[in-house]
């Protein structure tokens, strides 16, 4: 199985999974360093703050059932954790949470002759993040955000 399929596969039981213990989804990160496959699950409160007690109870649950659906076939090293101060933000539900929040953009492409911006989420409308940064009020698409994170 390749690798954005185990992803897949993976974050569809992990949605209903976590949604069941009152948890979201943040990031799934399947990557090797060396010879070694780390899968690293980023997740989250609703309301913000899960602690490191939480996390190492959700990564023993994950990995018995990892190991018992075996939907990775090889040796993998699992980490659970929380997305941190600066969590990346990625769906339109993200930036709605993090309204009048300070964030980095960083985009696929230009807007206003740059790819990278700082500012302070406005509003989110129809798949459309409003970003004022203290110059202008941008009107960036979700589809043109590469990555975006918290600014602490």
């Amino acid at each position: 199985m390749d690798r954005e399929a185990i992803i897949g596969e993976f974050q569809v039981f992990l949605k209903d999974f976590l949604k069941a213990r009152n948890l979201e989804l943040i990031e799934v990160i399947h990557r090797y360093e060396g010879r070694d496959l780390f899968l690293r699950i980023l997740v989250d409160k609703p309301e913000g703050g899960i602690s490191l007690g939480e996390c190492a109870l959700l990564n023993r649950e994950l990995g018995d059932i990892l190991d018992e659906k075996n939907i990775l076939e090889q040796r993998y090293i699992l980490e659970v954790s929380s997305p941190g101060l600066d969590r990346p933000l990625k769906t339109e539900a993200d930036f709605i949470r993090f309204l009048n929040k300070k964030a980095k953009f960083f985009l696929s492409e230009v807007i206003n002759g740059k790819l990278e911006w700082d500012g302070v989420i406005n509003k989110v409308n129809e798949g459309k993040v409003y970003v004022n940064t203290g110059e202008v009020i941008l009107e960036i698409p979700l589809g043109k955000i590469n990555k975006a994170k918290l600014i602490i």
